[in-house]
Parts: C-alpha cells; structure tokens; sequence
C-alpha cells in the first residue's frame, strides 16, 4: 500500500513513528538479553565487531597450537619413561657384571659362567626392546627422533628437539650379544672385553643418560611453561573480545522497562488522536 493511499493527521503519523522506533529499540535490548551480547553483528558497531573477531580467531589459532604442545609433552615423558627403564636395564647389567667379578675368586662352575652370559645378553636385547617401544605418535626421542613445536601462529617461534640414540650399541655398551652365545671364562663376556672395560661403558653410559634425560626436562619445563603462557593469553584474548561487546544486562534491563512503558504511552497516544477523527461522526 502506497503512503499516500491513506491520509493520516500529523500527531496520528508521529505517534505512529514513535511506536515504529520504540519497536525497533524493543527487538534490540531483547537480542541483547538473549545474547548477553551489545554487538552482535557488523551493523551494531563494524570496529568493535571486527576487532572482537579478530580476537576470537587467534584465540582459536592458539588453542590449536596448545594442543599440539600438549602432545609434545607426552612424547617428552614416554621418553622419560623409556629412560628410566633403560637406566634400570643398565643397574641390572651392573649387576651381572658384579656376580662375574665374584666369580673369579670361587669355583664357578662352567654352566654358571654361562647362566651369566644369558642373563647379560638378555637384558641387552630387553634393553632395545624398550628403546623401541618408547614412541609416542611415532615420534622416538631414544632412537633419534625429531620433533618441532611452533610456540605462535606465524610459526616464527618454536621449539626444536632432538633425540638420540639410546639402544645399547648407540651408548656404546660392550660385552654380550643378543643371541645368547658366548661364556664368562676368563673374567669375560662375549667379544673378548674385560669386565673392567665393560663396567666402564656401562658407567659411561648411565653418564650419558643423565644427561640426555637433564635435556629431557629441560624441554619439558620450556613445553609446560609455553602450554601455560598461551593459556593464560587465549583467556585474555577471549576477555578483550568479550569487553567489546558484551551488553550490561542491568541497563538492558532497565531499557526494556522503559521502552514497554513507552510503547504502552504510544499506544494511548494514538488511540487519543484517533479519537479526534472518530468525532466527526457525531456531526451525523
């Protein structure tokens, strides 16, 4: 219907005006109640909206990269777990070692001498074993494995770490092999090394886990350190998005009291200028 298909008095198109505003500002505070939200779209405020946008979509990024930080870290501690049984591997072997030693100065029998050389030979291959199945998401950082984790979206800060080789051959142990052949006679075990030279690999060795397991926490306490910081920085980047558009819910409640009390004065209003139009019938 054209406007001008019907002629409406001047207070009746104000009040009518009126009541369209008080409309529009009712729906308005309704979507800010429901939504908790003051800008909801682009057309509320485009500077606050695309700002708290912006926010949010790094705050996502962030949380992506945490979780990956996350898997880093459980990688790091099945490496850790790897360590500490290759170190009590390495105890054991001490050990069979000890009892070798011992047996120089009793009467040891041939098929003791040998039960040693099994024992010892199996704790190698145990020892290998447990190297390999130290992975995580096929990452191994006991047999060499590799691993970078990005700190920031644009990937320019990160962390690189390196494994090494943990199997008895990598920490250069001597003495045995893993089939089980060979005898202690004369103080030695398979290869022809002495037992003081094997207990020194060994020594060096449990050296060489200290370390490579110190290098372990150390990117452990960096990867949890960082996994806290991004944390800590999505909450504030979801408490900057939320201060840009979040809506006072008692002032939108006051408005919407308000607005109600003006629509209902609106609706009087112009129900009285219809009276004015509706005297003329009176003349008849």
């Amino acid at each position: 219907m054209a406007i001008g298909d019907i002629t409406l008095t001047s207070a009746m198109r104000a009040n009518l005006v009126s009541l369209q505003s008080t409309e529009q500002l009712l729906g308005r505070t309704q979507e800010r109640l429901a939504t908790g939200k003051r800008v909801n779209s682009a057309i509320d405020n485009p500077t606050n909206f695309f700002a708290a946008r912006a926010h949010t979509q790094r705050a996502d990024l962030l949380n992506g990269l945490k979780d990956n930080i996350s898997e880093a870290i459980q990688t790091v501690k099945a490496s850790d777990n790897g360590v500490k049984a290759v170190n009590g591997t390495i105890e054991a072997l001490r050990g069979i070692v000890a009892q070798a030693r011992s047996a120089q100065t009793s009467t040891t029998s041939a098929a003791d001498l040998q039960g040693l050389t099994t024992q010892y030979n199996e704790l190698i291959r145990q020892l290998n074993n447990t190297v390999q199945d130290s992975g995580y998401k096929g990452v191994n950082f006991l047999s060499s494995g590799s691993l970078t984790v990005n700190f920031n979206e644009q990937a320019s800060s990160s962390l690189q770490m390196q494994g090494f080789n943990g199997s008895a051959s990598g920490l250069a142990i001597s003495g045995g092999t893993q089939t089980g052949s060979g005898t202690l006679t004369s103080a030695q075990l398979t290869g022809g090394t002495s037992l003081d030279g094997i207990e020194a690999t060994l020594n060096v060795a449990l050296g060489k886990l200290r370390t490579e397991s110190a290098g372990l926490a150390s990117n452990l306490s960096i990867l949890t350190t960082r996994q806290q910081f991004i944390t800590d920085m999505v909450n504030t980047l979801a408490e900057g998005a939320t201060k840009l558009t979040v809506a006072d819910t008692n002032e939108e409640g006051a408005n919407m009291l308000l607005l109600q009390t003006r629509q209902q004065l609106g609706v009087t209003a112009l129900s009285l200028s219809a009276e004015a139009n509706a005297s003329v019938l009176r003349l008849f």
